[in-house]
């Protein structure tokens, strides 16, 4: 019968199955709260800047705050969230990616998800997109909350011209780290599940520090966004349009390989 055939599933039904999974999961609410510790304990950090006296008692974590070497005010507070969206962020939209493309392995559903009348580059691109969606509702929830705990606080120094430029270089830096996480995706996929992007996150969270530290941090994607926040000070490696075109061409390659694997390995 004409009328038995399936029709084959669109985008907006795969970004509604995958962000159906998310909802149901423990990852969203997991990583809602590992994103909203962010603000809490650099507050936390401004707190004991602002006033040394009440943060007497906790010699240890003043050490710590003074150790940063931040200004006691706005313009240190933004600097120390883009510098921690870079560096904390990578960890948690990397395991997203990971999480996404692992679990169809881990809860043994690969087979299940491609008897689906739907084409595999649309699975893959609709992972992506509720990858992207969420982590940038993440990195939304943590300057919103950033600039409510700054406010409780009463951080001295705030100004309209000093937000809109934070906010600029703040959401640059998640958006760079979005990019950057694609490769976990892909590491899931082609290692069947979450221990093979796990260990390919610590990997380059390892190098990323080492070659930071060697002054070729500008070549490596994944240094390139705690580079471009400032997080080595002045003595961190400059970095100018051609690192941000390697970020780009390694989210790009990511996206590439993880749908060239869908489509020409056995799932079997």
């Amino acid at each position: 019968m004409r009328g038995s055939a399936r029709r084959p599933l669109g985008l907006a039904e795969a970004v509604w199955g995958e962000t159906l999974k998310l909802r149901r999961s423990k990852i969203g609410p997991v990583s809602l709260l590992a994103a909203l510790v962010i603000p809490l304990v650099l507050g936390l950090f401004m707190k004991v800047l602002v006033d040394p006296s009440w943060a007497e008692r906790f010699g240890l974590v003043t050490l710590k705050a003074q150790a940063i070497g931040t200004s006691a005010d706005w313009s240190g507070f933004f600097s120390m969230l883009t510098q921690a969206i870079s560096v904390g962020g990578l960890m948690i939209f990397g395991v997203l990616g990971a999480w996404l493309f692992g679990r169809e392995f881990s809860d043994g559903t690969m087979k299940d998800l491609l008897a689906l009348p739907v084409g595999r580059s649309v699975v893959v691109g609709a992972k992506f997109l509720v990858l992207g969606f969420w982590c940038s509702a993440l990195a939304i929830g943590v300057w919103a909350g950033a600039i409510a705990v700054g406010g409780l606080l009463g951080i001295p120094g705030w100004s309209g011209s000093l937000h809109f430029h934070a906010a600029g270089r703040f959401f640059a830096a998640a958006a760079l780290t979005l990019v950057l996480c694609t490769t976990f995706g892909f590491a899931a996929t082609a290692g069947r599940g979450y221990l093979a992007a796990v260990g390919t996150l610590f990997a380059v969270l390892f190098c990323a520090q080492i070659l930071a530290a060697l002054g070729l941090g500008a070549w490596f994607p994944f240094s390139v966004p705690a580079l471009m926040s400032g997080v080595a000070g002045s003595a961190g490696t400059p970095i100018g349009p051609l690192s941000y075109l390697i970020v780009v061409a390694t989210g790009a390659a990511a996206v590439g390989a993880t749908m060239l694997w869908w489509h020409r390995v056995d799932q079997a």
